[in-house]
């Protein structure tokens, strides 16, 4: 088991009355296992964040290079902000569909 090493952490009170929630609700066995769950998820969610702006940068570098290089056409701002809102309107829908029963996680048995 990795070292512990104990931390004193000051929340609103929001946040304090949905960890306390979670304990008295019996999904979680301390406030501690609340917080640490908590972390892992936004680890994850960091680093995949981090992999899609590398990859975003990526993108852009090749792009620079392709101007650079003269690999670059004529282009219709229209047709391209046109797509853009499509994209952003289906990716709007996918977001807010609600998940089906069989697409919800389980509750966590302490």
């Amino acid at each position: 088991m990795a070292e512990i090493e104990r931390m004193t952490i000051t929340l609103p009170s929001d946040m304090a009355a949905v960890v306390k929630g979670a304990v008295e609700g019996g999904d979680y066995a301390s406030s501690s296992e609340v917080v640490r769950e908590a972390l892992r998820d936004w680890k994850m969610k960091r680093a995949l964040q981090l992999q899609e702006l590398a990859s975003l940068k990526a993108d852009i570098d090749r792009g620079l290079s392709d101007v650079t290089e003269g690999r670059v056409k004529e282009f219709d701002k229209a047709k391209i902000i046109e797509r853009g809102r499509k994209l952003l309107a289906v990716a709007a829908r996918n977001y807010r569909r609600p998940c089906s029963q069989t697409e919800r996680i389980p509750a966590r048995i302490s």
